[in-house]
């Protein structure tokens, strides 16, 4: 690039913080670099933590004055000063300072401010290890509460479309060539079978996310006589986080949140994939409303499957964040280290992407059109039951490996007569064996070779209208 045209650039210097007093600033003789200020900062993206933040500290006061460690009156004082500032936060009226770093820190000092020294009480007994290890749980129970939701809307979706296209037949595909026909009903279940485990371990995450860490403070505990458990059963949580190290040195529970939505989302991506391939001109087998497509800014016939396509894509993302977690933590000495403060963005962005996904696909899912009839030409290709030709030699009394050379060689010899195997003439069969009779064609139909499998979790029509049934009673 020309100097001439060179975009400017903002210029970084060191300069030293004219800022607020840190909660450290004790053991201190320099301010903070202005660089640093902003390298170490959490409050651009930890913010939205706020809401927790103040529930727990809540929650901390009525305990600390339940304890006598504080009195009743300067816990009352506190909680109103804490339900202002939740006001404040919840109105935009708050101004947030990255000199304060985090969000614990601006909102307590928010309440030394509103308070005086009876604001700096509330941090009595507690360290922000723990603290933000408290925000971090609760947050997460909140978004694993909301995906759960959220994936039960697109089973319901599923369920219901495959109950209004129970009598669709499509070629089912291994290697993305045409193996066998079935139920288009049975392909979307398949699905819902995956957003089911998807669910579960969503429910198996949150039994470990809700262990409260508070009272842990830094590492190692207090000396002062807290109540944990009343900590605990006020917010909520199931129990109490058994050792103080732990508590505040690991984000386990956050990694599997971020492995579980990864696996969400490449469950999502699949359907996705199979979306784009299906609404192509070369399959043709769904039409996606426009109301979730978009154009081309060159081509006016183009009509985009966009929504599916970034479902793909923003898989990669949530995969990033589980990475990014991982690498956080591998190297890790206890107990907290300031790399943990990196959990968060990938965490954040790995939730809200999984539930707008969620959301979008499951409304694109209902509003999309089956092509019925393009499906079933699909399914008509000629060699498709070439299965059902083996089996019904087997039925006969022959070896499988000895059907499966003879159905070979029956599709070879259909291929170079340009014919399918429902259309070969019967004495082209009867030279390959003597087994064949007329009653060849009747094996070869597509919709017998579908209600034949009707072994349990086949294709059967038989067993998709009990598993439908089934699904649509326990919704």
């Amino acid at each position: 690039m020309n100097k001439k045209t060179a975009i400017p650039r903002k210029k970084k210097t060191a300069k030293k913080s004219a800022a607020k007093s840190k909660p450290w600033s004790g053991r201190f003789k320099e301010a903070t670099n202005q660089l640093v200020e902003e390298f170490t900062a959490s409050i651009p993206y930890d913010w939205r933590l706020y809401p927790y933040d103040i529930a727990g500290s809540m929650v901390h006061a009525s305990m600390l004055a339940r304890q006598k460690i504080i009195t009743t009156k300067e816990s009352d004082r506190i909680l109103r000063g804490l339900e202002d500032i939740l006001r404040e936060i919840a109105s935009g009226a708050f101004t947030f300072s990255a000199e304060l770093e985090d969000i614990h820190m601006n909102i307590e000092s928010r309440l030394i401010e509103k308070l005086g020294p009876v604001g700096g009480k509330l941090h009595t007994a507690r360290s922000r290890n723990d603290q933000v290890a408290l925000d971090i749980r609760m947050y997460l129970r909140d978004e694993i509460a909301d995906i759960h939701d959220l994936l039960a809307a697109l089973q319901k979706t599923l369920v219901g479309l495959a109950h209004a296209h129970q009598d669709v037949i499509l070629p089912g595909y291994t290697h993305l060539q045409r193996a066998q026909p079935v139920l288009l009903g049975h392909h979307l279940l398949a699905y819902y079978e995956m957003f089911e485990r998807d669910r579960g371990r969503l429910e198996d995450c949150f039994r470990r996310v809700n262990v409260m860490p508070l009272g842990a403070g830094a590492l190692a505990g207090t000396v002062l006589p807290i109540d944990r458990k009343f900590v605990a059963r006020q917010l909520g949580f199931s129990g109490v986080c058994e050792n103080s190290i732990d508590a505040v040195s690991d984000r386990d529970f956050a990694i599997e949140f971020a492995a579980a939505c990864s696996q969400i989302m490449m469950h999502l991506s699949r359907l996705a994939e199979e979306f784009v391939i299906w609404s192509s001109s070369e399959f043709g087998f769904i039409t996606i409303s426009d109301a979730f497509a978009t154009g081309s800014s060159i081509m006016p016939q183009k009509k985009n499957p966009d929504v599916a396509e970034l479902t793909r894509g923003k898989t990669g993302r949530v995969y990033g964040g589980l990475m990014t977690l991982l690498t956080i933590m591998k190297g890790l000495p206890l107990a907290y280290n300031r790399d943990m403060q990196e959990d968060k963005e990938p965490l954040f962005d790995a939730a809200d992407t999984v539930s707008l996904t969620l959301a979008v696909f499951t409304d694109m899912l209902k509003s999309v059109t089956i092509n019925r009839e393009a499906m079933r030409r699909a399914a008509e290709d000629g060699f498709i039951t070439a299965t059902d030709l083996a089996d019904y030699l087997v039925k006969k009394g022959m070896p499988f490996r000895e059907a499966h050379e003879i159905v070979g060689r029956a599709v070879l010899r259909a291929l170079e007569l340009g014919c399918g195997l429902n259309t070969m003439p019967i004495e082209e069969y009867q030279r390959l064996s003597d087994l064949i009779g007329d009653d060849v064609y009747r094996a070869l139909s597509v919709e017998r070779s579908v209600s034949r499998r009707s072994s349990y979790g086949g294709t059967a029509p038989v067993n998709l209208r009990k598993r439908l049934q089934t699904l649509m009673q326990k919704r």
